[in-house]
């Protein structure tokens, strides 16, 4: 078993110091889950904060449950590091650099979107978004389908989706498949996740002001508060990590609330990769589209408060969850059913784009340099520079 270090064993650092170094390695964090790498190495290897098995266990819990992964690594982190007040200055130091940036951006978007050069060059950012979530619809699909059953639900996710049925149905559809034909694993977790104490004090204050918020919202400003309750309920259902969140978005954003046109939608992911974070800070695009600063600041909270509240309120009882051969067969039918719905976002993404040679060889490029193992930063820039270069030539 995980022996964690008591407090007095470790030279516990101050919460200011965990939010400015969380803060630090939010302003470059690229390549979404591939931060846990980054993660890892500040806490483990550089300031010696947790050891590599109890940060290894983190990891394995924040994959296990909905939400944005190095997001929830970082509370994971801070959580061990200085309890539930280390784990909000982590979370909200990572994410902060992520959040400033994309309001700056959102306000310019509304302001020059329309001018030729930058039409132009989201035209290439959106050829460049496709190839990004049909990459990932293939390389999830590749590490996680591995059987004819598999295959099935995950075929049966796509199909619905595509017809409109709620995502939130689809996967609830999805676990009920995978409870029914999957079959036990048989595993048994060999290193238990270092135990905590239940949730303290401080988390049940957070949760309270957490459901504060949301009653608050709906008493002021209905909107608003449809706004946060669509993005909680996004992140609610989001397991597999960021990209799981985007046909859920797409869904509620575009199909149901029309909030956004898919083409602006495909702008706001295109931005969200280009910033750092985690995508679905597309959120923040969203909300100050559609509602100014202040739905900016309510989509924000409304997409990142569940996935924090789960990863503090779960760490105490994982050994438990991850030990339920139901858990995990639900968990399966779950991860299965997104790569249908990454498959039908994929093509309801590409229906939205104007393709011509030129979008379509920048697309093909993309896709092609993500498979020979090309990170996602830098197809996005060589992109945006592709697209300058032709811009330049034509006119």
């Amino acid at each position: 078993m995980v022996t964690q270090p008591a407090p007095s064993e470790l030279q516990q650092p101050s919460l200011a110091s965990v939010f400015f170094a969380f803060f630090r390695l939010g302003l470059t964090a690229f390549g979404g889950p591939a931060m846990v790498a980054y993660i890892r190495k500040m806490v483990v290897g550089q300031k010696g904060w947790l050891d590599s098995a109890g940060f290894d266990d983190g990891v394995a819990l924040c994959q296990a449950i909905p939400g944005a992964t190095a997001m929830q690594v970082t509370a994971y982190a801070g959580l061990r590091i200085r309890g539930v007040t280390g784990a909000f200055a982590a979370f909200v130091g990572f994410g902060l650099p992520a959040f400033i940036l994309m309001m700056v951006v959102s306000a310019i978007y509304v302001s020059t979107s329309a001018l030729p050069p930058v039409m132009a060059l989201f035209l290439a950012l959106q050829a460049i978004v496709v190839a990004l979530v049909a990459y990932a619809t293939v390389s999830f699909g590749r590490t996680s389908l591995r059987h004819g059953i598999h295959v099935l639900i995950a075929g049966i996710a796509a199909v619905l989706f595509f017809a409109g049925v709620s995502p939130i149905v689809v996967i609830v559809l999805a676990a009920l498949l995978g409870i029914t034909l999957l079959p036990a694993t048989g595993k048994k977790q060999e290193t238990p996740v270092t135990t905590l104490p239940r949730p303290e004090k401080s988390f049940l204050i957070m949760l309270a002001l957490a459901a504060a918020f949301f009653v608050l919202l709906w008493f002021l400003q209905a909107s608003l508060y449809d706004l946060a309750a669509t993005m909680a309920r996004i992140d609610l259902f989001a397991f597999g990590g960021g990209f799981a969140a985007l046909p859920l978005m797409f869904h509620e954003v575009v199909v149901v609330h029309s909030w956004l046109d898919s083409t602006t939608f495909i702008n706001g992911l295109a931005l969200g990769q280009v910033t750092p974070g985690p995508i679905v800070i597309t959120a923040t695009f969203v909300g100050y589209l559609t509602y100014g600063f202040w739905g900016g600041i309510v989509a924000t909270i409304g997409i990142f408060t569940p996935s924090f509240l789960f990863v503090v309120g779960t760490v105490p009882y994982y050994d438990r969850l991850r030990g339920s051969q139901l858990y995990q067969k639900m968990f399966q039918g779950i991860l299965f059913s997104f790569v249908g719905l990454l498959l039908s976002v994929t093509i309801k993404l590409a229906l939205a784009v104007p393709w011509s040679w030129f979008p379509g060889l920048l697309a093909a490029g993309a896709f092609l340099s993500l498979l020979l193992g090309a990170g996602s930063l830098w197809v996005v820039i060589a992109g945006i520079g592709i697209a300058v270069i032709q811009f330049i030539i034509v006119h």
